[in-house]
């Protein structure tokens, strides 16, 4: 689908007074031992506000999934993008977080003319992107984004959790609990593992 192009009802910026469309980015799940790393990219409407954005990190499971409905119905585009476990172990964790966020960029309806990335590293996008260290507790489109993309990927790894029991995946959500990495004592590696991880590569060793 061709994306829409600039118009007279964009969304002011705050950068030399240009009109244009700005987008917060954000990503989960690069500590995780298994799954996918998703990241998320959302143009908030500010005639359509949304109380409460915050890191995602922050809110109970109950107030981000409030959230995410309000952020999916009220932004002005929102999109999700994703590195599966395949192109973590081949490109590096961090690659594959970049190329989430270049995929979720992509995905919006609206070509964003600039993005606020969480972090110190910007993915390569074809606008202006700027980083910004906890973006995800200050800005608010950041904000949005972390929460969606949490929503997300917490929900996937409930789904993954059903598919290969024993982990505690709809618990832990992937990450390197004392719980996970006796699971993986016991029951070995699963296709959702991610094999460049030192903690699954030396189980596999073993």
């Amino acid at each position: 689908m061709k994306k829409k192009t600039a118009s007279k009802n964009q969304i002011q910026l705050d950068f030399g007074g240009v009109l244009g469309w700005v987008c917060g980015v954000d990503e989960v799940g690069r500590g995780p031992l298994a799954g996918p790393v998703i990241a998320a990219a959302v143009i908030l409407d500010p005639n359509r506000p949304i109380e409460g954005l915050a890191d995602s990190k922050i809110l109970s499971p109950e107030r981000r999934a409030e959230l995410d409905i309000l952020i999916r119905a009220r932004a002005y585009a929102h999109a999700i993008g994703r590195a599966e476990v395949e192109e973590i172990d081949k490109l590096n964790i961090l690659q594959a977080t970049l190329l989430a966020m270049q995929r979720a960029v992509a995905a919006l309806h609206v070509a964003p003319d600039l993005a606020y990335i969480d972090g110190n590293r910007c993915p390569v996008l074809p606008c202006r992107a700027e980083a910004i260290i906890k973006g995800d507790a200050t800005v608010p489109a950041i904000s949005a984004a972390s929460i969606i993309a949490k929503v997300a990927r917490d929900l996937e790894m409930v789904e993954w959790d059903a598919r290969y029991p024993g982990y505690g995946l709809a618990q832990h959500k992937g990450y390197p609990t004392p719980t996970h990495l006796r699971a993986l004592d016991a029951l070995g590696v699963s296709p959702i593992h991610r094999r460049s991880f030192a903690p699954v590569r030396n189980r596999m060793k073993q």
